[in-house]
């Protein structure tokens, strides 16, 4: 009787020792359609913001990795993006719609999380997050999300 209370106290004290030590984080939901249009990050480390939705458009300016920008509508593989919920100071223009991701779902760190190769804790870690860090979830897959690492993609376990 004494073994199976002592193996008692321990299970729940392991349960209760997992769920503290386990990775605290935030999984923001996709924002969905605005008043302007989508929310939408930048995937790529520098993109061209063109004054029309072609590549021989004249560049007017450059967003880089995880900037954030609102898509207002598409066209020929084009965003037509603002930069701001100011509606008033019309959209800065067009960007190829191939290096941002509309609408993700975000990832908020509230601890250091390990960032892996693969979805395995047994693979190579990439990157080590510090608390508070967002990032765009690409694709949510079980147990775990990948997402968006400066042009990379990394595995982070739930």
């Amino acid at each position: 009787m004494k073994k199976i209370a002592l193996l008692t106290v321990l299970a729940v004290l392991t349960l209760m020792l997992g769920s503290v030590m386990a990775a605290q984080a935030e999984l923001i939901a996709p924002y969905g359609e605005g008043q302007i249009g989508y929310h939408a990050a930048v995937l790529c480390e520098s993109l061209t913001v063109r004054d029309a939705p072609k590549s021989s458009a004249k560049a007017v300016d450059t967003l880089h990795w995880g900037d954030f920008l609102l898509v207002y509508k598409q066209e020929n593989g084009f965003a037509e993006c603002f930069v701001s919920d100011d509606v008033d100071a019309g959209p800065i223009g067009w960007v190829n719609a191939d290096y941002i991701f509309i609408d993700p779902a975000w990832f908020r760190t509230e601890s250091k999380t390990p960032v892996y190769a693969w979805d395995d804790t047994d693979a190579p870690r990439v990157a080590l997050l510090d608390k508070g860090t967002t990032l765009p979830v690409l694709k949510d897959e079980g147990d775990w999300l990948i997402v968006s690492l400066r042009g990379a993609a990394g595995w982070i376990h739930k």
